[in-house]
């Protein structure tokens, strides 16, 4: 029989080892991942259908840009017109920047997730106080499949350049930013960063799987993974204060691919404007469609639906 103070100690042990982990982890110190106990567990085994893989489409239009002008040349008075004595006029350098090619290396993420689930979670408020709040969620996956493309050039016969995209393999970092948007509501979240949930989130999904935050995993190289080693990297996505009566709404996801357009509106740059002053810029963005056909009271998980009725699933958009 233990005395006590033994018992005692062993209680204080057993509470530690509970919540202990819970706390290093939401603190960013020691994470599940390190502890004896969490290395020994295996990963759970997911039922077929319960993990959707959408994957990266990448495309070698992607690589380049134009020919379009620099408008910070062409526009500038700084740059004259002139017809040079002993070169063509296309050589002159506000000629060359009025039809300017931009090429770039294009890398991309596979994307994988879990249904879309709540889980219910005293949040800390400024006034010191816990609140019981309703937090929506996504597990997801993220895996670097690798084949990058990158513009290669090679010589004609006639001695002009000609690129296509060569595919490399490259670690690469996931800076994601999740917006859950509400269609018939006309509302949008953003994904809200909850250290104090993820702990609580990781028990009811997998404890032996380590699940990163929008920060935490934005600081990961995530490397290239092949047939026999899987680098995939989990995380979650967080929101909070979802209308209740959201039935139709889309999660966009950036950070998938480096791919991008932009444009310069006729009339946006000025003489003497900064570099850049008036261009857009659309990043291709992944959007998901759900639904859920309940109400406001009584919101369950159960009720969201992968897909709405006469749209796709999902595709890529640049927004």
């Amino acid at each position: 029989m233990l005395r006590p103070s033994a018992f005692g100690a062993c209680v204080l042990g057993l509470l530690l080892s509970i919540f202990g982990a819970a706390w290093c982890q939401s603190a960013g110190a020691a994470t599940p991942s390190d502890l004896p106990m969490t290395a020994r567990l295996k990963p759970r085994k997911l039922a077929p259908g319960v993990l959707t893989t959408i994957p990266p489409e990448p495309l070698a239009e992607e690589t380049l840009t134009g020919p379009r002008p620099i408008v910070e040349i062409v526009k500038s008075s700084k740059f004259t017109d002139w017809d040079p004595n002993h070169a063509p006029k296309t050589a002159t350098i506000k000629e060359i920047a009025s039809r300017i090619t931009f090429r770039r290396t294009i890398w991309h993420l596979e994307f994988s997730f879990k249904p879309v689930r709540m889980i219910y979670v005293d949040i800390p408020q400024p006034s010191g106080k816990m609140q019981r709040k309703l937090i929506w969620y996504m597990v997801y996956r993220i895996r670097n499949t690798g084949a990058h493309m990158s513009p290669a050039a090679s010589k004609t016969e006639y001695g002009h350049d000609l690129y296509a995209p060569a595919k490399k393999n490259y670690s690469v970092r996931f800076s994601p930013r999740f917006l859950f948007e509400a269609h018939k509501e006309k509302k949008a979240y953003m994904d809200r960063v909850i250290p104090i949930a993820v702990p609580a989130i990781q028990r009811r999904e997998d404890p032996a799987i380590r699940l990163f935050n929008s920060v935490q995993i934005s600081q990961l190289d995530i490397k290239v993974s092949t047939p026999t080693t899987d680098n995939a990297v989990w995380g979650v996505a967080t929101w909070t204060d979802i209308d209740q009566r959201t039935d139709f709404f889309s999660i966009y996801v950036q950070g998938l691919t480096n791919a991008h357009k932009w444009v310069d509106p006729e009339g946006a740059w000025k003489d003497g404007d900064p570099p850049g002053t008036g261009r857009r810029y659309a990043v291709k963005t992944l959007q998901m469609n759900f639904w859920r056909p309940g109400d406001e009271f009584d919101a369950h998980e159960d009720e969201i639906r992968f897909g709405i009725p006469g749209k796709p699933t999902y595709q890529y958009v640049y927004r």
